[in-house]
């Protein structure tokens, strides 16, 4: 039976596939106020505004590639049970092939209702944009299918249980500064082997058996990954 790896993913690795983040110097939330664009509260005062910022992301990340630290969570498979758990809302991980993907904040490339009662179903957007006006079978206007600020996070508790499970955790292009994603570090057992990798200072002194790779995501995790498939083979 294979070994159950996880990867909690961040904006670091979109980033280094031409994706601006939100909290760097040049990220998007230098041309919108974060309280415009990303909250329900947003939403009901400017739906076509909200519209068209997750529309330009859009936009952005189907003419972005997937990098070779996308690929090397691939390449784990090889030899291991794999999840990746991104905060991320792009589709780069699967479009390099990984197989299980939880995206933490949603997904860009769908919509879900407004419904309440039908708030659970995805609907993939076809193209670049989603407009006003574009509604469920149920006849409710759809929004982009990510989590706002002031939401709740649904599929944390999933991804929390995941963790618990994990022999192995690869955090890469997280800062583990955005809760409660953040905790999910603390959901892993003692037992587990823990790996951070990041060019930065990331200041985690409190959990075992971890070790860092101070390296950016698309040089770090393709070393990790070639290592771990050697350690495999020998343990195997």
């Amino acid at each position: 039976m294979k070994k159950k790896l996880v990867v909690f993913s961040g904006a670091g690795i979109s980033a280094e596939s031409g994706l601006r983040t939100f909290r760097d110097s040049d990220g998007l939330w230098e041309e919108y106020n974060v309280m415009d664009v990303a909250t329900p509260e947003a939403w009901q005062k400017d739906m076509a505004l909200v519209l068209e910022f997750y529309n330009k992301r859009r936009v952005q990340i189907l003419e972005a590639n997937p990098n070779p630290a996308h690929h090397a969570v691939k390449l784990l498979e090889e030899k291991y049970d794999v999840t990746v758990i991104t905060q991320n809302i792009d589709d780069l991980h699967e479009r390099a092939g990984s197989s299980h993907v939880v995206h933490l904040h949603g997904n860009i490339r769908f919509a879900r209702s407004t419904n309440p009662s039908d708030a659970d179903r995805l609907y993939p957007i076809k193209g670049n944009h989603l407009n006003p006006g574009d509604k469920c079978p149920e006849g409710f206007q759809l929004r982009p299918h990510v989590v706002w600020f002031g939401e709740e996070v649904p599929l944390l508790p999933v991804a929390q249980k995941i963790v618990e499970r994990a022999d192995y955790l690869i955090i890469s292009g997280t800062s583990l500064t955005v809760y409660p994603a953040a905790n999910l570090i603390y959901a892993a057992n003692y037992k587990c082997k823990k790996y951070l990798v990041d060019p930065g200072s990331i200041h985690v002194t409190d959990i075992e058996n971890l070790s860092f790779i101070k390296e950016k995501a698309s040089l770090g995790l393709p070393k990790l990954a070639e290592m771990l498939l050697k350690e495999e083979v020998i343990n195997g």
